[in-house]
Protein backbone atom coordinates (compact mmCIF):
# COMPACT_ATOMS: atom_id res chain seq x y z
CA UNK A 1 0.00 0.00 0.00
CA UNK A 2 1.10 3.96 -0.07
CA UNK A 3 2.70 5.90 2.63
CA UNK A 4 1.02 7.44 5.58
CA UNK A 5 1.84 8.43 9.00
CA UNK A 6 1.54 6.46 12.13
CA UNK A 7 2.55 7.41 15.14
CA UNK A 8 5.52 6.05 17.05
CA UNK A 9 2.97 4.24 19.86
CA UNK A 10 0.66 2.99 17.90
CA UNK A 11 0.05 -0.53 16.59
CA UNK A 12 -0.71 -1.64 13.02
CA UNK A 13 -1.41 -4.95 12.43
CA UNK A 14 -2.41 -4.10 8.70
CA UNK A 15 -1.06 -3.39 5.69
CA UNK A 16 -4.17 -2.41 3.75
CA UNK A 17 -4.18 1.58 5.04
CA UNK A 18 -4.51 4.23 2.28
CA UNK A 19 -2.14 6.96 1.04
CA UNK A 20 -1.60 9.85 3.35
CA UNK A 21 -3.63 7.94 5.96
CA UNK A 22 -2.51 9.87 9.58
CA UNK A 23 -2.83 7.33 12.45
CA UNK A 24 -2.13 8.72 16.27
CA UNK A 25 -0.65 7.45 19.61
CA UNK A 26 -2.11 4.39 20.93
CA UNK A 27 -4.50 3.29 18.30
CA UNK A 28 -4.80 -0.82 17.46
CA UNK A 29 -5.74 -1.48 14.01
CA UNK A 30 -6.19 -5.50 13.49
CA UNK A 31 -4.83 -7.23 10.54
CA UNK A 32 -7.79 -7.30 8.46
CA UNK A 33 -8.53 -4.28 8.99
CA UNK A 34 -9.18 -1.65 5.33
CA UNK A 35 -8.58 1.77 5.68
CA UNK A 36 -8.86 4.17 2.84
CA UNK A 37 -6.57 7.01 1.82
CA UNK A 38 -6.87 10.35 3.62
CA UNK A 39 -7.75 9.24 6.56
CA UNK A 40 -7.35 10.72 10.02
CA UNK A 41 -7.11 7.80 13.19
CA UNK A 42 -7.07 10.11 16.06
CA UNK A 43 -5.64 9.14 19.48
CA UNK A 44 -7.22 6.01 21.38
CA UNK A 45 -8.91 3.64 19.02
CA UNK A 46 -9.35 0.19 18.31
CA UNK A 47 -10.23 -0.32 14.86
CA UNK A 48 -11.22 -4.77 14.18
CA UNK A 49 -10.73 -7.53 11.54
CA UNK A 50 -13.75 -6.93 9.93
CA UNK A 51 -13.91 -3.08 8.89
CA UNK A 52 -13.66 -1.29 6.01
CA UNK A 53 -13.38 2.76 6.21
CA UNK A 54 -13.27 4.58 3.57
CA UNK A 55 -11.05 7.71 2.07
CA UNK A 56 -11.20 11.16 4.07
CA UNK A 57 -12.70 9.52 7.10
CA UNK A 58 -12.18 11.36 10.02
CA UNK A 59 -12.28 8.82 13.36
CA UNK A 60 -11.79 11.15 16.59
CA UNK A 61 -10.50 9.82 19.81
CA UNK A 62 -12.05 6.92 21.85
CA UNK A 63 -13.61 5.22 18.93
CA UNK A 64 -13.83 0.91 19.06
CA UNK A 65 -15.00 -0.14 15.68
CA UNK A 66 -15.80 -3.42 15.94
CA UNK A 67 -16.80 -6.80 13.06
CA UNK A 68 -19.14 -6.01 10.77
CA UNK A 69 -18.63 -2.14 10.50
CA UNK A 70 -18.36 -0.29 7.28
CA UNK A 71 -17.48 3.67 6.95
CA UNK A 72 -18.06 5.06 3.46
CA UNK A 73 -16.20 8.02 1.89
CA UNK A 74 -15.79 11.52 3.81
CA UNK A 75 -17.69 10.24 7.19
CA UNK A 76 -17.31 11.50 10.18
CA UNK A 77 -17.11 10.52 13.54
CA UNK A 78 -16.74 12.68 16.46
CA UNK A 79 -15.24 11.77 19.75
CA UNK A 80 -16.58 8.40 22.14
CA UNK A 81 -18.71 7.25 19.70
CA UNK A 82 -20.40 3.90 20.72
CA UNK A 83 -20.55 0.78 17.56
CA UNK A 84 -22.20 -2.74 18.90
CA UNK A 85 -22.19 -5.48 16.55
CA UNK A 86 -24.06 -8.48 18.78
CA UNK A 87 -27.50 -7.27 19.81
CA UNK A 88 -27.65 -10.41 22.47
CA UNK A 89 -24.10 -10.23 23.63
CA UNK A 90 -23.09 -13.36 26.24
CA UNK A 91 -19.31 -13.72 27.66
CA UNK A 92 -17.24 -16.37 25.13
CA UNK A 93 -20.53 -16.42 23.26
CA UNK A 94 -20.23 -15.85 19.75
CA UNK A 95 -23.05 -15.28 16.91
CA UNK A 96 -22.11 -17.14 13.49
CA UNK A 97 -22.22 -13.61 11.91
CA UNK A 98 -21.97 -10.19 13.60
CA UNK A 99 -24.79 -7.97 11.98
CA UNK A 100 -23.26 -5.25 9.23
CA UNK A 101 -23.89 -1.40 10.18
CA UNK A 102 -23.50 0.88 6.95
CA UNK A 103 -22.30 4.69 7.81
CA UNK A 104 -22.91 6.09 4.49
CA UNK A 105 -21.05 9.12 2.46
CA UNK A 106 -20.64 12.22 3.81
CA UNK A 107 -22.81 11.04 7.12
CA UNK A 108 -21.31 12.59 10.14
CA UNK A 109 -21.55 11.03 13.89
CA UNK A 110 -21.72 13.34 16.88
CA UNK A 111 -19.76 12.44 19.88
CA UNK A 112 -20.66 9.57 22.66
CA UNK A 113 -23.51 8.62 20.11
CA UNK A 114 -24.41 5.04 20.51
CA UNK A 115 -25.26 3.16 16.89
CA UNK A 116 -26.76 -0.59 17.32
CA UNK A 117 -25.56 -3.26 15.33
CA UNK A 118 -27.31 -4.05 11.82
CA UNK A 119 -28.44 -0.18 11.40
CA UNK A 120 -27.74 2.07 8.28
CA UNK A 121 -26.88 6.19 9.24
CA UNK A 122 -27.97 7.43 5.42
CA UNK A 123 -25.67 9.37 3.07
CA UNK A 124 -24.92 12.72 4.19
CA UNK A 125 -26.79 12.61 7.44
CA UNK A 126 -26.34 13.96 10.75
CA UNK A 127 -26.67 12.26 14.22
CA UNK A 128 -26.95 14.62 17.02
CA UNK A 129 -24.26 14.09 20.04
CA UNK A 130 -25.25 12.18 22.40
CA UNK A 131 -27.89 10.13 20.65
CA UNK A 132 -29.33 6.17 20.21
CA UNK A 133 -29.47 5.27 17.19
CA UNK A 134 -31.99 2.26 17.13
CA UNK A 135 -33.00 2.11 13.67
CA UNK A 136 -32.02 3.28 10.22
CA UNK A 137 -31.22 6.94 9.73
CA UNK A 138 -32.81 8.36 6.66
CA UNK A 139 -30.00 10.24 3.98
CA UNK A 140 -29.76 13.83 4.28
CA UNK A 141 -31.80 14.09 7.52
CA UNK A 142 -30.99 15.28 11.16
CA UNK A 143 -31.79 13.08 13.87
CA UNK A 144 -30.97 13.04 17.55
CA UNK A 145 -32.05 12.28 20.93
CA UNK A 146 -32.49 8.86 22.88
CA UNK A 147 -33.69 7.23 20.94
CA UNK A 148 -33.03 9.45 17.94
CA UNK A 149 -35.60 10.68 16.32
CA UNK A 150 -35.94 12.75 12.86
CA UNK A 151 -35.67 16.42 12.48
CA UNK A 152 -35.57 17.54 9.67
CA UNK A 153 -34.03 17.32 5.96
CA UNK A 154 -30.33 18.73 5.65
CA UNK A 155 -28.34 19.80 2.27
CA UNK A 156 -24.46 18.03 2.01
CA UNK A 157 -23.53 21.70 3.31
CA UNK A 158 -25.60 21.09 6.20
CA UNK A 159 -28.06 23.78 5.30
CA UNK A 160 -31.75 22.52 6.39
CA UNK A 161 -34.15 22.29 3.53
CA UNK A 162 -37.48 23.87 2.68
CA UNK A 163 -39.65 21.29 0.42
CA UNK A 164 -41.92 23.15 -1.56
CA UNK A 165 -44.09 20.68 -4.22
CA UNK A 166 -41.49 17.71 -3.05
CA UNK A 167 -38.79 19.69 -4.17
CA UNK A 168 -36.18 21.80 -2.20
CA UNK A 169 -32.84 23.86 -3.67
CA UNK A 170 -30.26 25.03 -1.28
CA UNK A 171 -28.81 28.35 -1.32
CA UNK A 172 -25.14 26.07 -2.20
CA UNK A 173 -27.21 25.21 -5.53
CA UNK A 174 -27.82 21.99 -4.60
CA UNK A 175 -31.81 20.43 -5.64
CA UNK A 176 -32.91 17.67 -3.91
CA UNK A 177 -36.46 15.66 -4.86
CA UNK A 178 -38.25 13.60 -2.13
CA UNK A 179 -40.27 10.54 -2.91
CA UNK A 180 -43.92 9.52 -2.02
CA UNK A 181 -42.33 7.33 1.01
CA UNK A 182 -40.07 10.17 2.13
CA UNK A 183 -36.53 9.88 0.90
CA UNK A 184 -34.98 11.93 -0.22
CA UNK A 185 -31.93 11.96 -2.80
CA UNK A 186 -29.87 15.23 -4.85
CA UNK A 187 -30.77 15.58 -8.06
Amino acid sequence: MGSYFKHSHALVETEDIGEDTRIWAFVHILEGAKIGSNCNVCDHCFIENDVEIGDNVTIKSGIYIWNGVKVENNAFLGPNVVFTNDLMPRSKQYPEAFLKTLVEEGASIGANSVIIAGTVIGKYSLVGAGSVITKDVPAYSVVFGNPAKFKYHICECTEKLHFISEKAECSCGKEYIKSPTGEVAQL
